[in-house]
């Protein structure tokens, strides 16, 4: 059985065209993803915050290491590799950091105390939904309550974004980067 939840092809209504145009694009190019989205005009105009704009309270490199780990931990290769491949090497993550997202999260020595902290936020996020007490504390010395916020809501967006993802099994797009196959030590 075909896939009903798939990239929306051109040419689109007149009102997906219009919510369309304030959706990035990769060089002109139309992500899949935002095809698949566009597949509801609903879910375009609601579904998903836009987190990645300039007056975010957290740093574009905290952004992307949440972002990183969320995909990475809900096996969405696809957002993954799209955020690897445009965002990484603007925010100075490194190849072994870019890695230790899909490998050893925080544990890798590649982090710094506040990076590793965060990759540990997420990852309670993303295995039980809540942050045991010790990092609860942590979370809020590091962070003031307006970051909290954003940290959490990229976390729910991109748990979002991966859903769709990886139900609509949309591929790769070609300049994507692809999950490090073998482990490396950290």
């Amino acid at each position: 059985m075909e896939n009903p939840l798939r990239p929306a092809e051109e040419p689109f209504s007149a009102e997906i065209q219009m919510l369309l145009e304030g959706v990035p694009r990769q060089n002109g190019y139309l992500l899949k993803l935002f095809r698949v989205f566009a597949n509801s005009p609903r879910f375009l105009k609601k579904g998903v915050s836009n987190h990645l704009d300039k007056q975010s309270p957290i740093s574009k490199r905290e952004r992307e290491i949440v972002i990183l780990r969320v995909t990475a931990n809900l096996e969405c290769e696809y957002e993954w590799g799209v955020h690897v491949a445009i965002f990484s090497r603007h925010v100075g993550l490194t190849e072994e950091q870019v890695r230790a997202t899909v490998q050893c999260a925080s544990t890798a020595s590649c982090w710094s105390e506040p990076e590793s902290l965060l990759l540990e936020v997420v990852d309670q996020m993303c295995l039980q939904g809540y942050l045991d007490q010790e990092e609860l504390n942590r979370f809020q010395e590091m962070w003031t309550v307006e970051q909290q916020l954003e940290i959490l809501a990229v976390c729910g967006t991109y748990h979002t974004v991966s859903y769709v993802a990886n139900v609509s099994g949309i591929d790769l797009e070609s300049f994507s980067a692809k999950f490090p196959r073998s482990v490396s030590s950290c």
